[in-house]
C-alpha cells in the first residue's frame, strides 16, 4: 500500500506563486502516472494536472493551463505542482493522486487508487 503525503500549501496574494509536493512511500511509483487534483466547498474532487511515468506525457486543465507545472523526481519517489500567477479561484484543497495501476493514463476520480490527505490553498485577492 502506497502512502501519499502533501505538503506546502498555504495562504498567499493573488499573483503569487505556491510549488506543492507529495512525497510516495511504501512502493516505487516509477512506473504509475501521477496526478493533482483539487476540491472546491460542498464539490467534488476535480481534475488538475497528471503526469505519466517517465514523465513523457503532462495534461492540465484548462482552468489551470499555462500557469501550472507538474513534474516528477524519480528518485525521491515525489511529484510537484507548482503553481503561478495564482487566483483567489484556486482557493480549494489540493490532492496528490497515484494511479490505480502502472503504465495508466486517465483523469477521472476511479483512474487513480491511492490519495493524499488533502492540503489547504489560499489565494486572497
Amino acid at each position: 500500500q502506497v502512502q501519499l503525503v502533501e505538503s506546502g500549501g498555504g495562504e498567499v496574494q493573488a499573483g503569487q506563486s505556491l510549488k506543492l509536493s507529495c512525497e510516495a512511500s511504501g512502493r516505487s511509483l516509477n512506473h504509475y502516472a501521477m496526478g493533482w487534483f483539487r476540491q472546491f466547498p460542498g464539490e467534488e474532487r476535480t481534475f488538475v494536472a497528471r503526469i505519466s511515468w517517465g514523465s513523457v506525457a503532462t495534461l492540465y486543465a484548462d482552468s489551470v493551463k499555462g500557469r501550472f507545472t507538474i513534474f516528477r523526481d524519480i528518485g525521491k519517489n515525489a511529484v510537484y505542482l507548482q503553481m503561478n500567477s495564482l487566483k483567489p479561484e484556486d482557493t480549494a484543497v489540493y490532492f496528490c493522486a497515484a494511479a490505480n495501476g502502472p503504465f495508466r493514463l486517465g483523469t477521472a476520480l476511479g483512474d487513480f487508487g491511492s490519495w493524499g490527505q488533502g492540503i489547504q490553498v489560499t489565494v486572497s485577492s
